[in-house]
């Protein structure tokens, strides 16, 4: 995948796409005429642009999902983290909690994480 950040517009988009897929290319042109508005042309470009960045596939006429909305977000996640942190989940962590104190429950859940992750 390309790991470029999809914009809201097309983040919407997507977001339709994982939810109704596998879904027709034509009953997607008539959900975005009614969600966004949009046109047939419009619906095409926008899904032409995602596939060739590897999240859908159009195949005989059906749009099938590549990369799954969990995929994409942990793609993008690694990348923030990579590209702000140096790569460094601690280091993210650190400023993460800086400001926002963790519940006992999502501190139970990372370690639990960290325990599973151990385990690999």
């Amino acid at each position: 995948m390309d790991n470029r950040k999809l914009g809201s517009v097309e983040l919407h988009f997507a977001e339709l796409i994982w939810q109704h897929a596998p879904i027709s290319s034509g009953e997607l042109v008539k959900l975005c005429a009614q969600q966004l508005e949009w046109k047939k042309s419009t619906t095409y470009t926008v899904l032409k642009k995602l596939c060739e960045q590897g999240l859908f596939e159009n195949r005989d006429g059906t749009v099938c999902v590549l990369l799954s909305r969990q995929e994409y977000a942990a793609a993008q996640s690694e990348k923030f983290v990579e590209e702000n942190f140096e790569g460094s989940l601690p280091a993210f962590l650190a400023a993460f909690t800086a400001r926002k104190s963790l519940s006992e429950t999502e501190i139970a859940e990372i370690r639990q994480m960290i325990e599973q992750m151990g385990g690999k």
